[in-house]
């Protein structure tokens, strides 16, 4: 296989993945959003900081003052400037995708083309409010869900759907640390009570988010609590959006392909460091500290 169409194709997984998790990413936020007190409050300017765009949003809004939901939702949804906007990212999908259709099942392609036609033509809608904004970032979720569904139902897992697969599980394992980092942008209430009250209902978004709540509750337990919800998200072997599942995603696709020691070593460094993670009783900076060594190691690999 050419390194050109190798490429593209592994951008294709990766940018189809942001955009699926770029809108669970902002449900996260709003459902936290909705369910804080009032002596609570939520640092957008901090959130910007966790999904790693501080920088391009300082250039593309250098005398922005304030940072608040309605200028930080139309930048991650339809922000042509953002390389890691919704829209932005399932365009650059549709070109990687075009420029390697013959590899792809046809029907890949046009639901690729379909999910962009459907983003373009309705971003609008996620500044009219919340519900129309949620129905939209649910139609990219569902759409995009039916993409990998066509994907792994009809192409030959050969060397292209690994590099697919590779792109995917890189930046799903990236983007779950992101979610779980959402709640270090709560600043809590005071009062010990209703801050603990907060924290359950944080993170019990979060398990919403990444559609983990179900699975949680049977293999962990009914009660939400933070050290067992990061426990779960970071290390749990079998959950498809944890990130030990993700590097053994990536450990399996680097065996099959050539020249792959030194990635297969990084992601090894990465599985070690994250199963040696002392994850009771964390503050949220020392979590905070956690998760971006662990997007520092994707980031190697």
């Amino acid at each position: 296989m050419l390194s050109r169409v190798a490429e593209n194709l592994y951008w294709m997984g990766r940018y189809l993945e942001r955009a699926e998790n770029t809108a669970r990413f902002i449900n996260s936020m709003t459902q936290v959003r909705l369910d804080l007190p009032r002596s609570a409050s939520f640092g957008w300017d901090v959130l910007l900081k966790v999904a790693g765009l501080d920088h391009v949003y300082a250039e593309r809004y250098p005398e922005q003052q304030l940072i608040d939901e309605d200028t930080i939702i139309p930048f991650l949804i339809e922000e042509p400037d953002n390389p890691s906007s919704i829209l932005a990212s399932i365009h650059n999908a549709r070109e990687n995708a075009r420029t390697v259709r013959e590899v792809l099942p046809m029907e890949l392609w046009e639901r690729i083309n379909s999910l962009y036609l459907y983003i373009r033509d309705n971003a609008d809608r996620a500044r009219i409010g919340r519900g129309p904004r949620n129905e939209l970032l649910q139609g990219v979720i569902g759409r995009r869900e039916s993409i990998i569904g066509l994907l792994t139902g009809s192409m030959s897992e050969d060397v292209a759907y690994q590099f697919i697969k590779l792109g995917r599980n890189l930046e799903r394992a990236d983007m779950t640390t992101r979610i779980i980092d959402v709640n270090s942008a709560v600043r809590l209430p005071r009062d010990p009570a209703l801050a603990a009250v907060t924290v359950e209902r944080m993170w019990l978004s979060t398990l919403n988010a990444l559609s983990a709540l179900q699975m949680y509750r049977r293999h962990v337990g009914v009660h939400v609590r933070g050290n067992d919800v990061v426990n779960y998200l970071l290390k749990d072997a079998h959950f498809p959006r944890t990130v030990l599942h993700c590097l053994a995603e990536l450990e399996g696709c680097l065996s099959v392909l050539p020249d792959h020691a030194g990635a297969m070593k990084r992601v090894r460094q990465a599985w070690r460091r994250v199963e040696a993670m002392a994850l009771d009783d964390l503050k949220p900076v020392v979590l905070h500290e956690y998760l971006d060594q662990v997007q520092r190691d994707l980031g190697a690999v």
